[in-house]
């Protein structure tokens, strides 16, 4: 087994950029951001089993009116529990008020314009309610309100949990999203006092200083405070009551973000083909948010991606790429192709150019990218020894077609020799059961290997599958009777 992973969590974050009752003309519904975020949540879903979380918070609300609605669930089915709940609230609407936009936004909650989405993969902790992102920090005032939810591991929570203390601040837990969330909303706070006093002595009311503040509040300033000594990986997004949001990103690009916006909506994942299936879009039109940067949509729309932290060198997690990312990324899957390719040189000694008796497969599923690269590499290779083969017959005089025909006749052996019977990832899975799981994770075809004649050679690109490899795959593939196994 592997070292454990902490956070490696999947976010969503949609701005509708007009009225709801442009998206119920044009689409036929006003809960087009709902639905959207939901597509989004599905899509990343390989990213988060152990729980799910939505946000969402109403522009220009009216005081005393609840503009922010929060659900969380951590049950088995999380996702269905999510929005099963969400979407409970418009069971007894009428067929008129659902196609009432503005009846939907002052009645039913989970009618906003802002919307954040998060998945969470906590393999170490407690797996309570509790630990479930959105993250809130409440106020009274609309601009202090604070909702957080991040993809991010800080390996310095100590040291800002101390200067939290510095500040005055008791913080009612020591963990490193309470720390990001109340270092954040420490910074927040002191934004918005300090346009508060700038504008009080102008003779303003406090109502117009609202107004103000909201419009004038810099985001950019209150994160580049914020995370100035922030030391891990971290994709983080938050919105702020009053309607301004974000999404920071770490200097070394170690977390993943992706986002598009048009005139329509801003939507930022962890995920890009996430993006372009939810909005059917291409490639090119999603973005990569840049390292060190945030993604700011400020309440009048406006969207902008500035510099937080100065940009480090490229160290992407590659627990992410490998493990976490969906292969239908087109960076994603051509680098495990390629990672595959390049192994191809070191396999064909190892195996001692004998392709007539060793056999190809691959550990399903992560691997099969690779493995396709792999062969392709391998097929180079096998290219050139044919060709070299055709040359030196050629060169004695001894090539005839019945020579030619089996130099050519010479392939790559391929087959899918492991299937996965249990589609449990069980490195999560607590040590009791763990070992029962592990033994019956994989199955093998039998009757296509050579008893003590073929060589076995699987790729696998798991980097968390210690356990597995070694009590079930390597086991079970010895079963084959193979002469050996690489």
């Amino acid at each position: 087994m592997s070292d454990p992973i902490k956070h490696e969590c999947g976010l969503a974050l949609i701005r509708l950029l007009k009225p709801l009752d442009y998206y119920h003309k044009k689409y036929g519904t006003a809960l087009y951001g709902l639905n959207k975020m939901n597509l989004l949540l599905q899509k990343q879903r390989n990213r988060g089993q152990d729980g799910a979380g939505l946000v969402t918070i109403k522009l220009d609300s009216m005081p005393g009116t609840r503009y922010i609605s929060r659900r969380r669930s951590n049950s088995p089915q999380y996702l269905k529990d999510l929005f099963e709940g969400v979407f409970s609230h418009f069971n007894d609407v009428t067929k008129e008020q659902l196609n009432d936009p503005v009846w939907l936004k002052e009645n039913k909650p989970y009618t906003g314009e802002l919307l954040l989405g998060h998945l969470r993969y906590g393999t170490h902790g407690a797996n309570t309610i509790e630990t479930v992102h959105p993250f809130l920090r409440q106020n009274n005032w609309i601009t202090r309100n604070l909702v957080l939810a991040g993809n991010f591991n800080l390996t310095n929570v100590d040291e800002l949990f101390g200067e939290l203390l510095s500040f005055g601040q008791y913080p009612k837990e020591k963990s490193d999203t309470v720390t990001v969330l109340e270092k954040i909303g420490h910074f927040l706070d002191d934004e918005v006092q300090r346009l508060f006093n700038w504008f009080k002595p102008e003779g303003y009311t406090n109502q117009e200083i609202n107004t103000l503040i909201a419009e004038h509040l810099d985001v950019q300033r209150l994160l580049q405070r914020a995370c100035r000594k922030f030391d891990g990986g971290y994709v983080m997004a938050g919105l702020i009551g009053h309607g301004d949001a974000f999404v920071l990103r770490d200097p070394g690009g170690i977390r993943p973000a992706f986002y598009y916006h048009d005139d329509e909506i801003v939507v930022v994942a962890s995920e890009r083909p996430a993006i372009q299936t939810s909005l059917n879009i291409r490639y090119h039109q999603v973005k990569e948010l840049k390292p060190g940067h945030a993604l700011i949509i400020k309440k009048n729309g406006t969207v902008s991606e500035e510099p937080c932290k100065e940009p480090a060198a490229l160290t992407p997690c590659s627990f992410e790429r490998i493990y976490f990312s969906r292969g239908t990324d087109r960076d994603i899957y051509l680098e495990r192709k390629k990672l595959g390719e390049l192994l191809a040189g070191k396999i064909m000694k190892a195996v001692n150019y004998d392709i007539e008796n060793t056999l190809f497969s691959f550990i399903p599923n992560t691997a099969e990218v690779a493995f396709y690269g792999m062969i392709k590499g391998l097929e180079a290779r096998l290219n050139l020894i044919k060709a070299e083969q055709i040359m030196a017959l050629r060169e004695n005089g001894n090539l005839t077609p019945e020579k030619l025909q089996q130099i050519l006749d010479q392939s790559v052996r391929v087959e899918k020799l492991t299937v996965k019977d249990e589609k449990l990832r069980t490195f999560i899975a607590d040590d009791a059961s763990r070992g029962e799981m592990v033994s019956h994770v994989y199955d093998v075809t039998y009757g296509i290997v050579k008893n003590e004649v073929d060589t076995l050679v699987l790729i696998d690109d798991s980097i968390v599958r210690g356990t597995t490899l070694k009590d079930s795959i390597i086991y079970i593939l010895s079963t084959l009777k193979p002469k050996k196994s690489l």
